[in-house]
């Protein structure tokens, strides 16, 4: 099998282990630790509450980010891709494609990424695996995902954990903070680092800030375990470094909670994901100091059906939230963000 194969193929296995194995969603569940000050007088129309906001000089209509999730060259990722865009569209909110090295190594994959087409005025987030700086890719390679996206901003993910795990994985993150600096530097859209799953810490926030990064995808531990997936990968009964790793890193909550007093000089701006799994744990994560709350796993099953099926689950997630922001006695986004005052722990 070749490199482009390879890579290709990979895509593809991650989504068949996604959908026989359930376990990959680790339900870290960390969001249920937290509790809610309800207000039995909110003084509030609940039709005037109004959770939008605008995010990268785009206006959504709530704090939803379709998580990053796949690309390649196979139909099944076309059509999940088509139809998160497509449902992005209609609903006003962001989304942001899974990473895009493997069309450098397998031309016919460019069309899953090719979206704009299909949210002509959706936030797009383009990405690419941060290490691969060190394998070769630069400047080009990011101005080449941004273009055939025609994204708004680009994601830089870091993934040490599942390289570490993965069969063909790259483990050489040596050097990176500053290369991603100089990307940030010479790429014309904001460049955005995520983890996948694992979390961010206050040490690599602050390296990120003092090279130039000012959004941050925490990413934390409680969602998709990318190392028990590749797990699956390995032909070698006897490897269980996924299993052993498959809940290392910091939940989602206690990174938010970390990292929130470098948000208060307006210096950074969080984005959560990771174990997110409905609109209470999103509400959570925008009380915590989240701009946006991003989602994956949930979309998966709808995605593969119809674009009106993801529409469907966005909807709901929509009513949810503002049904909370209502019961919170919290009108507009803005009370919302950032006011322990909510919380009743």
């Amino acid at each position: 099998m070749t490199p482009s194969d390879s890579t290709n193929r990979r895509k593809v296995e991650h989504i068949d282990i996604l959908n026989r194995d359930p376990e990959t969603d680790r339900q870290g569940r960390a969001f249920d630790q937290i509790h809610l000050t309800h207000r039995a007088l909110p003084e509030l129309d609940l039709d005037k509450v109004d959770p939008s906001l605008t995010f990268l000089g785009k206006k959504l209509s709530f704090p939803l980010l379709i998580s990053s999730m796949t690309g390649g060259d196979d139909e099944r990722i076309r059509t999940v891709n088509r139809n998160l865009a497509l449902a992005a569209e209609h609903c006003r909110v962001a989304m942001g494609v899974g990473s895009q090295r493997v069309m450098f190594t397998h031309p016919e994959a460019r069309a899953s990424f090719a979206l704009r087409e299909f949210a002509p005025t959706t936030l797009l987030f383009g990405n690419i695996g941060a290490v691969q700086l060190n394998k070769g890719f630069g400047i080009r390679e990011c101005r080449d995902a941004v273009e055939i996206l025609g994204a708004d901003a680009l994601y830089l993910h870091l993934n040490p954990l599942q390289e570490a795990v993965q069969p063909e994985g790259d483990t050489c993150f040596k050097g990176l903070a500053a290369k991603i600096g100089q990307i940030a530097k010479d790429l014309s859209v904001p460049v955005l680092i995520k983890e996948i799953g694992s979390g961010i810490s206050v040490p690599d926030a602050m390296l990120l800030l003092a090279n130039g990064i000012r959004i941050l995808d925490v990413a934390g531990r409680g969602g998709t375990s990318w190392a028990r997936i590749e797990h699956h990968r390995h032909d070698d009964p006897e490897n269980d470094l996924g299993i052993l790793f498959q809940d290392w890193g910091i939940p989602t909550p206690a990174a938010l909670r970390a990292l929130a007093p470098l948000t208060e000089t307006g210096n950074l701006t969080l984005i959560a994901s990771g174990g997110i799994r409905n609109a209470l744990d999103m509400v959570k994560s925008v009380i915590l100091g989240a701009s946006l709350a991003g989602l994956a796993k949930p979309f998966i099953a709808p995605a593969m059906e119809s674009p009106e099926a993801v529409i469907a689950k966005i909807e709901s997630l929509r009513k949810a939230f503002r049904t909370a922001m209502f019961l919170l006695g919290t009108p507009t986004l803005a009370q919302l963000r950032n006011n322990s005052e909510l919380l009743a722990d």
